[in-house]
């Protein structure tokens, strides 16, 4: 009840954050000031650093599970921040996707086709905003902002103890497209690069010279430990999950093609830097 109370209080005055992320923090901070903590004293009490707990109050960081876990303990607030996290992690993204990224977070491999955009999981700030303003030119500042939260949030499953194996396949009008200009694709083909690295993640590149690709659009497939494995595709109007056996063994099959017709990860890799560079000349 009390943790209702504290809700409602945030909401009748008016100061209610525009992202989950940020209102997660203002409940953390209302309920550590009542509890007449510092942020190093939460923190040593949570395990995390006073800088953590300051991220997390201003929104710029969503706290993680195991922090909400904390934040229940030294309040005595019943799992109504690890509630309050679950909600917030949802926010940003629209009802139909929600299923997806759940989905996602359970997966044993991501195996993703994209065919004229890099895929939302490996996107920079700066690409992700210029994707979305040229899908929603109307929105504000602030919608935006909630937007490229959201799709960053999406990073936190390859931070786990055991992520999921990426493998994406990216169609040469990825690297080509260029999306927020010059700077904005020098840095996000880097993030690329840098991403594997990790032992996690292959990426592969499937070259104009293939000529016409085994598949045309984008597309994804999650696999399970339990299954059914799924398969999503994305659309102008909204993204549909697909769990029929015979859709899903198609599916696999296409991404099979794609996998050996794309250049090898090494060759990959090149091509991705070669391009890069030829962005921040």
């Amino acid at each position: 009840m009390r943790g209702e109370l504290r809700v409602s209080e945030v909401r009748e005055a008016g100061q209610e954050p525009s992202s989950g992320a940020a209102f997660l923090g203002a409940e953390v901070r209302t309920w550590r000031m009542q509890a007449e903590l510092s942020q190093r004293e939460l923190g040593l009490k949570a395990n995390y650093g006073q800088q953590y707990v300051a991220k997390v109050e201003a929104g710029e960081r969503l706290a993680s599970p195991e922090f909400a876990d904390a934040c229940d303990r030294a309040f005595g607030t019943l799992g109504l921040f690890a509630r309050l996290r679950k909600r917030a992690s949802q926010q940003g993204y629209p009802d139909w996707f929600v299923p997806y990224v759940q989905l996602e977070r359970q997966a044993v491999s991501i195996l993703d086709y994209s065919a004229t955009l890099i895929m939302g999981m490996l996107q920079t700030p700066e690409y992700a905003r210029a994707v979305f303003q040229a899908v929603h030119p109307r929105k504000s500042t602030s919608k935006l902002d909630e937007l490229v939260d959201g799709r960053l949030r999406r990073r936190e499953v390859m931070e786990k103890d055991t992520p999921p194996l990426l493998w994406c396949v990216l169609n040469e009008a990825c690297l080509r497209t260029a999306v927020g200009g010059p700077g904005v694709m020098t840095a996000q083909l880097a993030h690329l690069l840098e991403e594997a690295e990790s032992p996690h993640i292959t990426l592969q590149v499937l070259p104009f010279a293939v000529g016409a690709p085994p598949a045309p659009e984008s597309f994804t497939l999650l696999t399970f430990d339990e299954g059914p494995n799924v398969a999503y595709v994305d659309t102008a109007i909204a993204g549909h999950l697909i769990d029929s056996p015979e859709a899903v063994a198609s599916a696999t099959a296409t991404y099979d093609r794609l996998r050996a017709a794309a250049l090898h990860p090494d060759q990959s890799l090149s091509m991705i830097r070669r391009v890069m560079e030829e962005y921040a000349r």
